[in-house]
């Protein structure tokens, strides 16, 4: 079980248009200029965009997994712990938020969780 930031990003970076930057302490994930997540490596932890209603069941469902980052604009952010989610459920919830982000020409093609973790 886990998955190592390395994974992470190739997961994130097989998405179209995203773009990463670099910071001292974090990385954005984004689409298009758009925010879909937050990467600190240095404890090996996500932020992603959700929906409130996945932010409220994921954090209640699994606190030793998920935990509220923030709420902005409507949306949820949760913090996963990579070293407690398997390859399979994380690719899904970053499709979710990397959909929730990009913009419409782009979500007519937009790839399946299973792509993202073949990839």
């Amino acid at each position: 079980m886990g998955v190592e930031v390395a994974r992470l990003l190739r997961l994130v970076n097989g998405l179209p248009d995203v773009e990463n930057a670099v910071h001292t302490n974090y990385t954005t994930l984004s689409v298009r200029g758009r925010k879909f997540g937050y990467l600190w490596p240095r404890t090996s932890t996500v932020g992603l965009k959700q929906t409130m209603s996945e932010q409220i069941a994921l954090v209640t469902e699994r606190p030793d997994v998920f935990e509220v980052q923030f709420t902005a604009g409507g949306f949820g952010w949760v913090v996963v712990y990579l070293e407690r989610i398997e390859l399979d459920e994380l690719s899904e919830l970053v499709l979710e938020a990397w959909r929730l982000s990009a913009p419409e020409e782009l979500l007519a093609d937009h790839p399946t969780p299973q792509e993202l973790v073949d990839a």
